[in-house]
């Protein structure tokens, strides 16, 4: 046993010794990486990668899911904040739905589940306090699913009942208080704050929207858009913002396309500017006209008759006594008989009657203003954008402000609306080099560098191997390559020893052990 390790002990210093010091030092290194990174990529490859599977959480639903995650056996990462918890990538899913489906995760709040727990006997006063929480939970999960909530504090208060009913007297109304947290980066706009405001009315008995304060965790109001019916000037001035915004946008894309798809892309930078009036305005106007020939339908028609007759008889009073008779008042006297006729004729005409109510636009563009820079085709040659190209491109910009201008009641002229329009023809910059790198797991690709390292090392080791072999027999004189190789069998004693030798030349010297066969049959 000593004898066989003694004998691979040499021949490991032989192979060692047959090296040049270049060559050790090469395998060396190859062995020391080796020995470094593969370690290191089998840790790497075989450890538990975690996903983050919650984030926001309360402290109650932190503990509740962290105690179901101990009760089955998974593994987990707690953030220092306890506000995350990561699980193994591949039960992410399964957790999450696990989670749910208990409840466990429910943002702080607790609401109507609460009543599979709720004790027999509760008295009147400890269940309102009970169902007023359970709303006041409900509403709280119900903000909560808003993607910029991160989580939300519900206030409701509402009116005693009186076993005492008086007459006339209006219902006491209910009010609420909400709190949101906002999560970082993240914004409310306008429409979801008026949607929260309805679902907090319509969730609670007689509570007007006007009774409802919404705010975010800084203590910043969060408006209703109409309160009292009228929009409050924070919210008016962030609609009309962007309302204009909007428009300058929207015309902006639409030149960048036009003039993109002639000049080519990125050839083209506009700015748009407007100037725009929100004014409202409500008129009322009545406009009567006839149906056929200037005339209306005849809706009715009254016709009325009157005839007088008389045979005569006497006129004037009883006669007095003459002293008080009237100066040239005509007295008793016979006119014999007389008759008299009237018509009368009513025609009530239906004409057309239109009554028209106008609110003018919601907004009215003033004024609009295109300014282009355009790059000319040969970068450092600014003439080669030519004066008929850059007339055209004003000629197409004056027509986008001819036609959005054409509601404001302003008449223009050509050279006005080209007054409205400036082209800058010049070099663009080049763009800086912002490019920042994509984070990438450097010890993974340390790990591969080791290993391709390692790799190319111990190729390179090999081939010095064949290229030193390959010049040694290079270096064999002639004569050698027909001298072939004998096995002296007259010092062997038996044939186990012949056959012995023969083994091992085969073994290590399989070339001379093929020309020693050739000769044997050369000879024979």
């Amino acid at each position: 046993m000593n004898e066989s390790i003694l004998q691979y002990w040499n021949r490991a210093k032989q192979f060692w010794a047959s090296y040049t010091k270049t060559q050790k030092m090469t395998l060396l290194a190859t062995v020391l990486l080796l020995a470094v990174s593969i370690p290191w990529l089998i840790y790497y490859f075989s450890k538990t990668e975690y996903a983050l599977a919650f984030t926001d959480l309360q402290p109650n639903d932190a503990a509740g899911i962290t105690k179901y995650l101990d009760s089955s056996k998974i593994p987990y990462i707690l953030s220092p904040d306890g506000k995350e918890i990561s699980v193994p990538r591949s039960q992410v899913a399964d957790v999450k739905i696990n989670v749910v489906s208990q409840g466990l995760n429910k943002n702080g709040s607790i609401g109507y589940e609460s009543l599979k727990d709720s004790p027999f006997g509760s008295t009147d006063n400890e269940w309102g306090v009970k169902k007023l929480s359970m709303v006041q939970g409900e509403l709280q999960q119900m903000l909560n699913s808003f993607e910029p909530v991160a989580g939300s504090k519900v206030m409701i208060t509402m009116p005693e009942k009186s076993v005492f009913v008086t007459p006339g007297k209006e219902a006491e109304q209910s009010s609420a208080a909400v709190v949101l947290q906002i999560k970082p980066g993240y914004e409310l706009d306008q429409q979801k704050i008026d949607t929260m405001y309805s679902l907090v009315s319509k969730s609670i008995k007689n509570l007007p929207v006007d009774n409802i304060t919404i705010s975010e965790q800084n203590g910043e109001l969060l408006p209703y858009s109409k309160s009292n019916g009228a929009a409050t000037a924070s919210t008016l001035a962030a609609s009309q913002f962007q309302i204009k915004k909007q428009l300058e946008q929207d015309i902006q894309k639409n030149v960048s396309r036009i003039l993109g798809g002639i000049l080519g892309p990125g050839k083209v930078i506009p700015m748009v500017t407007a100037s725009i009036n929100f004014d409202k305005k409500h008129s009322t106007r009545q406009t009567y006209s006839p149906v056929i020939d200037q005339k209306g339908i005849e809706r009715s028609v009254q016709e009325i008759q009157k005839s007088y007759s008389s045979d005569g008889g006497t006129t004037g009073g009883t006669p007095g006594t003459g002293q008080t008779d009237v100066p040239n008042y005509p007295g008793a006297s016979s006119s014999g008989k007389s008759t008299s006729e009237e018509v009368q004729n009513i025609i009530n005409y239906e004409v057309n009657q239109l009554n028209e109510e106008i609110d003018s636009n919601p907004f009215v563009i003033n004024d609009l203003t295109i300014s282009v820079g355009v790059e000319p085709p040969e970068k450092t040659n600014s003439a080669s954008l030519t004066p008929d190209t850059t007339d055209a491109i004003k000629q197409l910009l004056a027509n986008v402000i001819s036609s959005t201008l054409a509601n404001n009641g302003k008449t223009y002229t050509d050279e006005d609306l080209l007054k409205k329009v400036t082209v800058f023809n010049h070099a663009f910059a080049g763009p800086a080099n912002t490019d920042v790198p994509n984070p990438t797991n450097w010890y993974l690709l340390g790990g591969i560098g080791l290993a391709a390292l390692a790799l190319a090392g111990a190729g390179g080791f090999f081939l010095s191997r064949r290229r030193r072999s390959a010049e040694e027999e290079n270096d064999l004189p002639a004569s050698s390559a027909i001298e072939y190789p004998t096995v002296d069998l007259e010092s062997v004693t038996n044939d186990n020893q012949v056959r012995k030798q023969l083994e091992t030349l085969a073994k290590k010297k399989p070339e001379e052990f093929v020309n020693l066969l050739r000769t044997w049959l050369v000879d024979e």
